[in-house]
């Protein structure tokens, strides 16, 4: 399947982008077992929307991921385990791979908000180099991302994955956003919230994963 014709529902989505996520910052439990996948996928933190997704959703959700040619199933001696296969399918490098996996995880979202969150998945120089890389998958032959216009009492246009299809613009561009990260008075500090908002959420993950594999 080309990358013309790929398209993704919400779990896949979310999914997808907790391989990304989760091979950057726990590469030690990387691939994902179900388990590991799930407790990623149904965080509470750094989400949006929160989900609740049972085993099973999971695990159809990855081999749908697998037959799409987004994931690949991994074995090992003790579980099956998945990897993301977004780079080699798309044909975009690991800066571009770190945001769809952002957009994926956590909606629509700014420049600087993406630059923020990135910092422990990809580094980006500024919030240009940002922009750059946003730009390169809008104007692919079949766009990855698309540009929201800002809305009223909004200060600055947000980006949306297409991984699900076409979105509708106007009503993402009307709906306030559950938060402010471009607006924020002091950068560096979110962007130190945002870094320990992932790690908690990382480590509730590992936690979680430990005690599933205890109990199984």
């Amino acid at each position: 399947m080309d990358d013309t014709t790929i398209v993704l529902n919400a779990a896949e989505a979310r999914l997808l982008g907790c391989l990304i996520e989760k091979e950057a910052t726990t590469p030690d439990t990387y691939p994902l077992t179900i388990n590991a996948a799930q407790s990623a996928a149904n965080q509470k933190t750094a989400r949006e929307p929160v989900m609740a997704l049972d085993p099973g959703a999971v695990n159809h959700a990855l081999r749908q991921l697998e037959q799409k040619g987004l994931a690949k199933q991994v074995f090992s001696s003790r579980a099956e385990r998945y990897e993301h296969r977004t780079a080699a399918f798309f044909g975009i490098p690991q800066q571009q791979v770190a945001l769809l996996g952002l957009l994926a995880l956590r909606g629509p979202q700014t420049v600087h908000e993406l630059l923020a969150r990135c910092e422990r998945l990809c580094r980006f120089n500024d919030a240009e180099d940002v922009r750059h890389h946003l730009d390169r998958l809008i104007q692919r032959e079949a766009p990855l991302v698309v540009q929201i216009p800002r809305g009223p009492g909004q200060r600055e246009d947000r980006y949306a994955h297409l991984l699900g299809g076409p979105v509708d613009v106007a009503a993402i561009a009307a709906r306030v956003p559950s938060s402010s990260v471009g607006d924020a008075a002091d950068p560096e500090l979110e962007a130190r919230v945002a870094a320990l908002e992932a790690e908690v959420a990382d480590l509730r993950a590992q936690v979680e994963q430990l005690l599933a594999d205890r109990a199984g």
